[in-house]
């Protein structure tokens, strides 16, 4: 006969509860499931059911108290590593985001901005191009369910417990600001130093023929010698993004590590 009794729901809050809060919290930030595209209930779901799944073959956790600040410290410390490693693989998604919009101010597309679904901002055209030219690529080579396995590898290498990321782990995450914004540029740079050469030219021949009206003469040939650029470069675009993803892989792993 089973007996309840308050070690036993003690025992099963730290073998069950405590990862999900680690698995939700990394739904809640990770690109594709993180979106408002998935609602909060699928992710929900999808979460139970992962815990329910892994949690028998995690290693013996520790007994915790209820409502100490011990079990807070815990619950705290697992929200943190679930939304840390679904921020730095969104922060990769976030990097063609934002060489689009370097892209779109250079052609002067800064206006046509549409609204994103799945962040519910307003973005440029071009950043909403890359955005799904990436999703598609991320799911064309699985990496929705290397996501969900660097999650599970991390119970084993971050077990639960008091000790999660420390000071330098989050210093870490902060500088991945600035990598975005390199590797934002590093992607646009070749768009933008042909537009800049356009540019050059139209100011040439303005000087040369002031008469002319540079601005309605030069904004479709920059918008359309723009898309050119960017059609010929487009098979570039997958190296980048396999180089991008490793590095963040990379990075997730080290991080727990």
């Amino acid at each position: 006969m089973l007996v309840v009794t308050e070690s036993y729901i003690i025992g099963l809050v730290g073998q069950y509860l405590l990862p999900l809060i680690r698995i939700t919290a990394f739904f809640m930030a990770a690109p594709i499931f993180g979106t408002r595209l998935v609602s909060a209930r699928v992710r929900l779901l999808l979460g139970v059911s992962m815990t329910i799944l892994i949690a028998p073959f995690l290693a013996d956790l520790q007994a915790v108290s209820n409502l100490s600040m011990t079990t807070m410290l815990i619950v705290i410390q697992q929200m943190m590593v679930g939304i840390a490693l679904g921020f730095v693989f969104q922060v990769v998604f976030q990097v063609f985001i934002l060489a689009g919009q370097y892209i779109a101010m250079k052609m002067g597309l800064g206006f046509a901005s549409m609204n994103d679904p799945a962040n519910g901002v307003s973005v440029t055209v071009l950043s909403q191009f890359y955005m799904l030219t990436t999703t598609l690529l991320f799911l064309s080579v699985n990496g929705h369910l290397v996501l969900i396995q660097i999650l599970i590898d991390s119970f084993s290498i971050l077990p639960i417990g008091v000790i999660g990321l420390d000071a330098q782990s989050f210093y870490q995450i902060v500088n991945l600001g600035g990598w975005m914004f390199g590797s934002a540029l590093t992607i646009a740079l070749p768009v933008l130093t042909a537009l800049l050469l356009v540019n050059i030219a139209f100011g040439v021949m303005s000087r040369s023929a002031p008469q002319m009206n540079i601005f309605a003469v030069g904004f479709p040939i920059t918008l359309l010698f723009g898309l050119f650029i960017m059609w010929v470069g487009f098979p570039a675009l997958l190296p980048s993004f396999n180089m991008l993803i490793d590095e963040a892989f990379n990075f997730a792993i080290n991080l727990m590590q």
